[in-house]
């Protein structure tokens, strides 16, 4: 079994932004939504997954989700299938099929790297999605067999259509205005999330941090 991993850019992966009430209606829940992993066209890592393989592994998300379980998502692409839950920014919710394409909603949650991300969104930072999983590969023909798919995270645009997306969790590290950010989000999710002051400083950085970043 290999390790897979297939990156979309905001527009391939069709993203949309969605603010929801919460269950208790004193707050909005913030959403990315769109296609998680494309099935029946050949990708740029020369690989194809038949449809019926997203279907599976839609279907065993689903199975998850409902069963109770936690499907949770990065910020970044780890090079291996362990969550990381320092490094979680959101959950998936919910999976279908739109045609041959596994499509997903993914709710921001208030940990660091989620209010990280939410912040850019709200400043129109184009974030894009990368599927992890395993499978086989057919040497002859690209084709996907038996695909595992273990969750859907959050990447930044990559640069060019074949190019591989840039590390935001290491530049934010590696960045002045990104290492305050991360220090802020991770200050913020300890306290209280919805402080509209503290927010406004993070937003500050964040944007600091964006223009470094230059997604």
């Amino acid at each position: 079994m290999l390790y897979l991993r297939e990156n979309l850019s905001f527009d391939s992966a069709r993203i949309e932004i969605l603010q929801e009430d919460t269950a208790d209606g004193k707050g909005k829940n913030l959403y990315m939504k769109g296609i998680c992993v494309q099935g029946g066209v050949r990708n740029h890592n020369e690989r194809v997954y038949p449809v019926q393989e997203i279907e599976k592994a839609v279907q065993r998300i689903n199975e998850q989700t409902k069963g109770g379980y936690s499907v949770l998502g990065e910020l970044d692409h780890p090079d291996d299938l362990k969550i990381n839950l320092d490094r979680v920014s959101h959950m998936i919710t919910d999976m279908w099929m739109d045609g041959p394409n596994g499509c997903g909603k993914l709710r921001i949650l208030p940990t660091p790297m989620g209010q990280l991300v939410e912040v850019m969104l709200k400043n129109g930072v184009k974030l894009g999605v990368s599927s992890r999983g395993s499978g086989n590969v057919n040497e002859s023909n690209g084709h996907v067999s038996d695909f595992d798919m273990i969750t859907c995270d959050i990447v930044a645009q990559p640069s060019a259509p074949n190019a591989y997306p840039k590390a935001i969790y290491e530049q934010l590290q590696n960045s002045k205005s990104g290492y305050r950010a991360l220090n802020m989000s991770k200050e913020i999710s300890l306290t209280d999330p919805t402080d509209k002051k503290v927010q406004k400083f993070l937003a500050e950085e964040v944007k600091r941090f964006i223009q470094e970043l230059k997604v």
